[in-house]
């Protein structure tokens, strides 16, 4: 398949500059033989007892620093750690970085320029501990929106904290798992009481999140690594869910992609910990879940193609078509859809 058979066209105007308050008044796109309008405050009713919702406890880091080379402004914004105080990141103005240069970001802090990679990419040594360069982070960086969400001071303080999910709690992550952003505690309680069971993994979103596809053929995109942890008393958890006939509803992409990487091919998870680089597009048979909680996505991303495999190109294609011809709001914090999977979607199925 090419990359331009994920593409579609969305109205700047339906891009969302902020969530839903309260979060869960949002709307909710279910996409399954039918489509059908609701609310994320609906979820309690559309989801069975027995059913298990997994979750991503990421919490962003404040990532986006701004700095000087000399007299040259440098924006930078970490998105892996490699060691104590060394990080791979994102350079506006990396063309003129060189090795050995040093960027100052204020109060005692810079960093050595070790290497520079293609795409804006450099490596940095802070010369701290990594405990040290968080907590600069916390007095000297910012959140690093996506670019789509207009700011032109750039991230408020309101941002800080609407661009943290309920559930966030270890840092490292350089975008939100955004599908968890329509969780309230009301919401939760209201679940729970359902008879609806709540796991937590843990995958610390990176560069792939922000990194357009420049491919032309899919297959040949590969995916940057992201670190992620599921433990073996939460895989258990997951699996006795499934062996009682319950569901596993992936709350988000990052929660989708953690667990197919952890699963066997009979679906039966194990614990987890390390790099994944799963790439999941049409094609792919999932093992692991039985529907997805995700927000809207970007057109030619490979989000939008992950979607596209559980529930099929033209189906989301129409989903998306009715969800902008309704006004749905788009992308981080937009709206949502619960997505079903195709016939032949899941491993062990035929069409």
């Amino acid at each position: 398949m090419e990359v331009a058979d994920f593409d579609f066209d969305l109205p700047r105007e339906l891009i969302a500059a902020r969530p839903m308050d309260p979060r869960e008044a949002a709307r909710l796109l279910i996409i399954g033989e039918r489509l059908a309008d609701r609310h994320i405050s609906d979820l309690p009713q559309l989801l069975r007892p027995g059913d298990i919702l997994v979750v991503n406890d990421t919490k962003v880091i404040p990532s986006r620093l701004f700095g000087r080379r000399g007299a040259a402004k440098v924006e930078i914004t970490l998105h892996k750690p490699l060691g104590p105080g060394r990080w791979h990141a994102f350079a506006k103005g990396a063309r003129k970085l060189r090795p050995g240069d040093v960027i100052s970001f204020g109060l005692g802090v810079a960093a050595d320029v070790l290497d520079k990679g293609e795409g804006g990419e450099v490596t940095l040594d802070f010369a701290l501990p990594g405990d040290a360069v968080l907590a600069a982070l916390e007095r000297l960086g910012s959140a690093p929106l996506p670019p789509y969400i207009p700011r032109t001071a750039g991230p408020d303080t309101r941002d800080l904290a609407d661009y943290q999910t309920i559930f966030a709690a270890k840092p490292g992550a350089i975008a939100a798992p955004t599908a968890g952003f329509h969780f309230t505690e009301p919401l939760l309680h209201a679940l729970a009481a359902r008879g609806i069971a709540r796991a937590t993994l843990t995958l610390h979103v990176g560069a792939g999140t922000f990194l357009p596809v420049k491919v032309e053929e899919v297959a040949a995109h590969r995916m940057h690594s992201e670190w992620g942890c599921l433990d073996e008393a939460t895989a258990q958890m997951i699996n006795a869910a499934r062996s009682t006939g319950g569901r596993v509803v992936a709350v988000g992409t990052t929660v989708a992609r953690l667990l197919e990487t952890a699963a066997d091919e009979t679906g039966q998870l194990r614990a987890f910990e390390g790099e994944t680089d799963i790439f999941i597009a049409p094609g792919y048979k999932f093992r692991a879940i039985h529907l997805l909680l995700s927000n809207f996505h970007l057109p030619r991303s490979t989000l939008f193609m992950l979607v596209s495999a559980l529930a099929g190109l033209e189906v989301m294609k129409a989903a998306y078509a009715h969800a902008i011809a309704a006004r749905y709001r788009f992308y981080s914090y937009g709206d949502a859809c619960l997505i079903y999977p195709a016939p032949g979607a899941r491993a062990g199925e035929t069409p």
